[in-house]
Order: C-alpha cells, then sequence, then structure tokens
C-alpha cells in the first residue's frame, strides 16, 4: 500500500514547494559521461528513497555542493550497470550512486567542451648555420 506524502487538503496538481521546473530538466541519474548542466532543485519531495529517508537525503546532496546553480559534469561511470558516477560539483569531485544522483534535478544539458590548447611560443631561435 502506497501512503502519498501530500497532505490531503492539498489539491492534487503542481508541487506547492518549490517554483516550476523548466521544461528540459531531468534527473542527474539519467546523464551520461561528458555531460555537463547546473543544479535546479535538490530533493525527493517526500518520496521515498530505498535507503535514506529523503530529507537527510537532501542534506547530504546539499552539505556535498549539489546547491542550486552549482555546475556539474559526469567524468566517469561505473562498469557495471552505469553506476556510481562520479560527477564534478563546481570544482569538487565526488562519486554518487545513480540512485541517489535521481534526487538532483539539472537543467542545460550540453557535451563538455574540450578545453582550448595552449598556443605556443617561441622562445629562442636556433641561430647555428
Amino acid at each position: 500500500m502506497h501512503i502519498s506524502p501530500r497532505p490531503a487538503d492539498l489539491p492534487a496538481g503542481p508541487d506547492h514547494g518549490h517554483e516550476a521546473v523548466p521544461a528540459d530538466a531531468r534527473p542527474l541519474s539519467r546523464a551520461a559521461k561528458g555531460e555537463v548542466g547546473r543544479v535546479v532543485r535538490v530533493g525527493l519531495n517526500g518520496a521515498l528513497h530505498d535507503s535514506l529517508d529523503p530529507d537527510e537525503l537532501e542534506r547530504r546532496l546539499l552539505e556535498i555542493g549539489f546547491v542550486e546553480g552549482a555546475r556539474v559534469e559526469i567524468l566517469h561511470e561505473g562498469l557495471f550497470g552505469r553506476d556510481p558516477i562520479a560527477v564534478k560539483v563546481d570544482d569538487m569531485r565526488v562519486a554518487l550512486r545513480r540512485r541517489e544522483a535521481e534526487a538532483i534535478l539539472v537543467t542545460h544539458w550540453q557535451p563538455a567542451a574540450e578545453p582550448a590548447p595552449a598556443p605556443l611560443h617561441v622562445i629562442a631561435e636556433d641561430r647555428r648555420s
């Protein structure tokens, strides 16, 4: 039997605790290696998680640095089932299980940009004849 986390006096429909989520937002758990995005929201909105209380999971993710506006990039994926994933959050690297990454909504997905090679400068010419 499933018990709804929503109080009975609230009408079904849009999420009352958060602003509207952009149409292109999706869970971090669905990202592939090399994708880059920005955190839009953290939390399961009362949905059940298999190992942690939803509020505890949200608190832990926020402490790690998954805050609104943070830049995230998927660096690596595990061999079996692509789990866990290594994620760069702003300037920090962290490993997450995909089921935990389900609680992080991210938007503006794009492939990671390759860094431009540094320009070469000639330091001195060899003038041997």
